[in-house]
């Protein structure tokens, strides 16, 4: 349960019970903070309530749903397709199992670098559920039932979050499963319904339906992931129509029974959908409820999140600091790593360097979507006067090559200084592609930079160069 690199040992290797920084929590967040002090020279305890380090974030949530994604996209033979066929698998009979391998082969060895990480940090670590007793003392109950009391000048609270699991869904993890039983999945069905479009939702739905699931995406707003552009969202549902996904938008549901014949979930509009099982994903809540905020004078909205400084994460108890998915949006692990060590140099009086005003965001799901900057929405309400630019990715050469049918790359460029605004991209290896856009709205490139330039061919990169060209016809001449 204890892990301690030396610099924390105490006399006769007992464990300290005082910190110079005690960080809850060892996910993106968590696990940015503690090295980050340890690296100034601070004394670091971190305290993870879960089997092992990683928090969230590699055992439920970032590490484990891309590791399925990939695992389902190679093995389905999903990329293959646009040449051999719908028919096309490379490997017949897919099982739970089959995806299971890989994911734990790949946790396995995000955790082991984690506890290397703390080992060479000299962090130390101790598995068990913390609470506040007092505004700078906490005792943490072990597994059994053994408990310790600590002390320290300053928190980092990086707890993550829960699944939002309402009164009226019957949770049983074996025909309706939340967002972190999915992952335990003792075979694949036949159908299934998802309840909730957000990014959890999505992800999880395409990618069953790159498994040949017959999936339906259900959700109670007419409209999908509303901070991405809405001219990407219509060409992400129309793919996923075009393969057989139903979304029921626009309706909630009024009621879930289970039978052993399956799941019914009944509509408010008096329709019923059918399925083997239900995942809802229908929103998380910070993982607060065991810290006690009480007891060192915090508290949290609804939703168990924490209210912050969103430029030093330090919440309205001074010594006291929040980061990752428990302040809420945008609940990236990227921004998550960020803010802990922000929040560290603060509370420590060190410098730290302000992040970009742009960050991308990357939506794992079957094709991948990712966004950086303006959307043509923003731009509107802003009165911005602007152009676009759009390539897909079929009109590149490497498009052809890989088989890809589908792909959009947009760009908005300002008409008054012809800079980069914004970067959208839904299709293969999105998540990637971003970043070129990334670097050029941060450096406040313009429209000038896609076209002067020369990109490999044949790349997918080329759709920059498409897009520009595109918007380039259509801005005034200068």
């Amino acid at each position: 349960m204890l892990s301690r690199g030396t610099a924390n040992s105490g006399s006769g290797g007992l464990l300290a019970e005082t910190y110079d920084l005690i960080v809850i929590g060892s996910g993106p967040a968590g696990r940015r903070a503690a090295i980050q002090a340890a690296k100034f020279g601070e004394r670091v305890l971190v305290v993870e309530r879960g089997r092992r380090v990683g928090g969230v974030s590699v055992h439920t949530g970032t590490i484990p749903s891309k590791t399925l994604r990939e695992t389902a996209l190679n093995l389905s033979g999903w990329r293959e397709r646009g040449f051999y066929g719908r028919s096309y698998r490379v490997k017949q009979d897919l099982s739970a199992d089959d995806l299971r391998a890989r994911l734990e082969m790949t946790l396995g060895h995000e955790v082991e670098v984690l506890e290397h990480q703390f080992a060479r940090n000299q962090v130390t670590t101790l598995r068990g559920v913390a609470k506040f007793t007092g505004p700078e003392t906490f005792e943490v109950t072990g597994e059994e039932g053994e408990t310790f009391t600590f002390t320290a000048p300053r928190f980092v609270l990086a707890v993550g979050t829960v699944p939002f699991r309402p009164d009226y869904v019957p949770f049983d993890g074996v025909s309706v499963f939340d967002s972190d039983e999915i992952l335990d999945l003792k075979r694949l069905p036949r159908s299934l319904c998802v309840i909730g479009a957000g990014v959890i939702g999505v992800e999880y739905a395409t990618i069953f339906s790159a498994l040949d699931v017959h999936v339906t995406l259900v959700e109670p707003r007419e409209t999908m992931l509303d901070f991405i552009d809405r001219e990407l969202i219509e060409d992400f549902k129309h793919q996923l129509r075009d393969r057989g996904m139903v979304l029921r938008f626009g309706r909630k549901v009024d009621a879930i029974t289970t039978s052993p014949k399956g799941c019914e979930v009944k509509m408010e509009d008096g329709r019923t959908i059918r399925s083997e099982i239900i995942l809802f994903a229908a929103g998380r809540m910070g993982a607060t409820a065991p810290l006690n905020l009480e007891a060192c004078g915090l508290d949290c909205d609804h939703r168990g999140r924490l209210g912050v400084d969103p430029q030093t994460f330090q919440t309205a108890v001074p010594h006291i600091y929040a980061a990752g998915d428990v302040i809420g949006f945008p609940s990236l692990a990227s921004t998550s790593m960020k803010q802990g060590r922000i929040a560290v140099c603060h509370a420590l009086n060190r410098k730290a360097h302000d992040p970009p005003e742009f960050f991308p965001y990357g939506i794992y799901s079957v094709p991948e979507m990712s966004t950086i900057g303006m959307t043509e929405e923003e731009a509107r309400a802003a009165n911005i006067s602007y152009e676009c630019g759009i390539a897909r990715f079929r009109e590149t050469s490497r498009g052809h090559i890989m088989g890809i049918s589908s792909g959009v790359l947009k760009m908005l460029f300002s008409l008054e200084t012809r800079r980069l605004l914004g970067c959208h991209i839904v299709g293969e290896g999105a998540t990637e592609l971003i970043h070129i856009g990334q670097a050029v709205i941060n450096l406040q490139g313009t429209l000038d930079y896609f076209v002067e330039n020369t990109f490999n061919y044949p790349t997918l990169a080329e759709a920059y160069k498409i897009a520009a060209l595109d918007a380039w016809n259509r801005m005034p001449v200068t």
